[in-house]
């Protein structure tokens, strides 16, 4: 080996484990300013087949990164320097792993003879994120063994450990001696092979036992239902599968099968104490994530059987109520389904079904149609309908998903995207700036608290050329807790609510984004059509009151009701 700084012989061996990464299909990576993780910075910024994006804060770069992810589907690198900047990467890393999306995370540590002696920068930073990544790699210092064999291996699997199924994050841990920059000298540490871009397995693989056992029950029963939750993979098969059956399918936004053959207006079906009280099912077949509303969980919680298809490993039970669980892919277990399955479309009970959830639409859609003023429901549903066929919607926990889950018309071509792993709301616009850094058209339905959580995401990203259009119901607070109980406390406004005062107009102008404001629910998908034509970082604000809120959604509520009265 050639004579070399710390730093060079750093930077040789973080080459060789970005080659690995990259072996293994990584395209992007998200870098955080620091001195300790100068040669990592370095090897993934001048390795040609790596597109580096830096944020100053590595909570926002590990949320951007999460975006990348789950938008690709690849691993994505985050890298950052020693001490709390780690620490900062925790909550991405939470989503990432109860979302099943893959991640590479590369912090810089310090040596081991400066740990335990109160020196700078320095935490424990072995299992720190303790069971939320799928593998920690405690790796030596960066030279000991200056081996790139070694390097490329370390590199090579972590990546296929992040895309393994089930996906998740992986953690390598790296520390560097001092001289941290290197002088320019190019060390020699060996060669290691080159590989073509590796694959892993990213499906649940499907056995011919849970399709023979699964046909079984789905051929003796004629009103079952298909309630379909999040799913990071196309399966769309599903959606034949439930006609063939003879069975409703209701489906989230998040699943991908809210398309045309899934019910318009199945949550409210899921919310009608008085339609489901003579629409028993025999089955519920829940496929992906549990549901996001309360009718959704209560209805799969009391179903007379229930039948997971949990392709994740997600455990997605809450309620403990599953009689079978069939780890498998939704999609090539319905195909093999529909071999084994004697057709029964347009079945008595599918009908009734079908006639409830027309006449639920028609109430929903000619009220809200109705009020000039901007309703959060309306702005789901016209936000979904407007989009180009393409474009990416990534929707924020609270209210956003769930109004998007009860007004959304179904309709192929859009892609939905949320952090609804652990349902959180930090990072959001960091999550949707690097869903719009893949090149998708990129789309956002957020509440006004969800920007203001992740304002520094969009300080920094917000003039950095993305392409992106948020839509804002500004209700000045956290309108989701207006619905539930804590309404009722005399301390609501301090502790829950959180009304905030500030002008987003402001915000965008802050951040270098662009502002528009929506006064009449008719002007909503022009504004919006005309921000995406625009280009940029648009802040898409709709004002919105609490308590008017709440009156609304209760108004839809009684004119299905209503509605399902008469039909009944």
């Amino acid at each position: 080996m050639s004579e070399g700084s710390e730093g060079d012989i750093a930077l040789a061996c973080m080459s060789a484990l970005v080659d690995g990464l990259v072996s293994h299909g990584l395209e992007h990576a998200c870098v955080s300013p620091g001195s300790r993780s100068t040669a990592l910075a370095l090897a993934l910024s001048r390795h040609a087949g790596v597109s580096v994006h830096v944020h100053l804060d590595e909570r926002s770069s590990a949320f951007f990164a999460l975006g990348l992810a789950k938008a690709t589907g690849r691993p994505v690198a985050v890298a950052c320097t020693s001490g709390t900047a780690a620490a900062n990467l925790f909550p991405a890393v939470v989503e990432a792993s109860t979302s099943r999306t893959p991640l590479v995370l590369l912090t810089a540590d310090r040596p081991p003879e400066l740990h335990g002696v109160g020196a700078n920068q320095t935490i424990d930073q072995r299992d720190l994120f303790g069971g939320y990544v799928k593998r920690f790699v405690d790796a030596p210092v960066a030279g000991d063994p200056p081996d790139a064999a070694h390097w490329f291996g370390v590199g090579l699997e972590a990546a296929e450990i992040a895309r393994r199924h089930p996906p998740g994050p992986a953690h390598v841990n790296v520390p560097f001696r001092d001289p941290l920059a290197p002088s320019g000298d190019e060390p020699e540490i060996g060669h290691h092979d080159s590989l073509p871009p590796g694959t892993s397995r990213s499906k649940a693989r499907t056995r011919r036992a849970d399709v023979e056992k699964l046909a079984e029950q789905m051929k003796e029963v004629e009103r079952g239902v298909v309630v379909a939750g999040a799913l990071r993979e196309d399966a769309s098969p599903v959606v034949d599968l439930a006609r063939t059956l003879g069975w409703p399918l209701v489906a989230e936004p998040t699943s991908g099968l809210r398309i045309p053959g899934a019910l318009s207006a199945g949550a409210f079906l899921l919310a009608s104490e008085a339609f489901l009280s003579s629409h028993v099912p025999e089955l519920v077949v829940q496929v992906g994530a549990a549901p996001t509303s309360r009718a959704g969980l209560a209805f799969v919680a009391e179903a007379k059987r229930l039948v997971i298809e949990d392709p994740d490993r997600l455990i997605a039970d809450p309620a403990r109520h599953a009689s079978l669980r069939l780890e498998a892919d939704p999609a090539s277990l319905s195909r093999a389904l529909l071999t084994r399955i004697d057709p029964r479309e347009g079945s008595p009970w599918w009908r009734e079904w079908e006639e409830a959830d027309r006449a639920a639409r028609r109430a929903v859609d000619g009220l809200i149609d109705s009020w000039d003023e901007p309703f959060e429901g309306r702005v789901a549903r016209d936000l979904a309908a407007c989009l180009p066929d393409g474009a990416a919607l990534v929707v924020g926990s609270s209210m956003p998903i769930r109004d998007l889950d009860a007004y959304m018309r179904p309709r192929g071509g859009v892609r939905v995207l949320a952090n609804r792993g652990a349902s959180g709301i930090d990072g959001f616009v960091s999550t949707a700036l690097g869903v719009a850094a893949s090149g998708a058209s990129t789309f956002a339905l957020m509440g006004d608290l969800t920007l203001l959580h992740d304002a520094s995401g969009l300080l920094w990203s917000a003039g950095r050329g993305h392409d992106a259009v948020f839509v804002v119901p500004n209700n000045d607070g956290g309108a989701i807790f207006s619905f539930l109980e804590q309404r009722g406390l005399p301390e609501f406004d301090d502790l829950f609510a959180t009304p905030h005062g500030l002008d987003l107009s402001r915000v965008a102008a802050g951040a270098g984004a662009r502002h528009a404001q929506v006064d009449r629910g008719a002007d909503l998908a022009p504004t919006v059509l005309e921000a995406s034509r625009a280009g940029g970082v648009w802040i898409v604000e709709v004002p919105s009151d609490r308590d008017v809120n709440v009156a609304r959604h209760l108004e839809v509520s009684a004119a299905v009701a209503s509605a399902l009265e008469v039909r009944g």
